[in-house]
């Protein structure tokens, strides 16, 4: 941000569609998760979006139906690099635009750089310990919540359930998965 302002930001979207795009991704019944940013809305669980012979619905985990070979797992998870991109844009729309930008809230607006930091918070918390000592990415695989010798080995998944935050898919994707890394030095020091 300027001293003397909010800053300039080069995109294909205006303020009002901005905040129609940010009225979605805040919404807990399309985008936000507890665990993050989801990759499809889960309005489309009830809602499936039909084109033709086709039918792509919402599913946080798994596929019920396999396309592509058998895996097409972008219809509601969780993914790392995508949330990722959206914590560091809200953070540059939020500077280009100025602390009066944002949503409605209770207790004035809700800045897309608010947004971000809970955001960043949500997918950090994956890895956390939770109130009852359990952390989210491990799902309700017990022998990761009570085994001494697994409770503190964090797995870096592929992609996370999309309601509950449990780790799907390859359990070793230290590359975009380790950007928790980024986030918690961003947001946490």
């Amino acid at each position: 941000m300027r001293e003397n302002g909010p800053g300039v930001i080069l995109s294909i979207v205006d303020q009002h569609q901005l905040k129609r795009l940010l009225e979605r991704l805040w919404n807990p019944d399309e985008f936000l998760s507890d665990a993050g940013v989801r990759s499809l809305s889960a309005y489309h669980r009830k809602n499936p979006f039909i084109f033709g012979n086709s039918r792509v619905g919402y599913e946080p985990a798994e596929e019920d139906i396999k396309l592509k070979g058998g895996n097409s797992n972008w219809r509601g998870p969780i993914w790392f690099p995508t949330a990722y991109l959206i914590v560091e844009s809200l953070v540059k729309f939020g500077e280009a635009h100025g602390p009066q930008f944002g949503l409605p809230a209770e207790s004035g607006v809700t800045t897309p750089r608010a947004m971000a930091e809970e955001i960043a918070s949500r997918l950090i918390r994956l890895f956390c310990k939770n109130e009852h000592g359990r952390r989210p990415v491990f799902g309700g695989t017990e022998k990761f919540h009570t085994d001494p010798h697994w409770q503190n080995l964090l797995l870096f998944y592929e992609h996370f359930h999309g309601d509950n935050g449990a780790g799907i898919g390859a359990s070793h994707q230290t590359g975009w998965t380790a950007l928790v890394a980024n986030l918690i030095d961003e947001w946490r020091a």
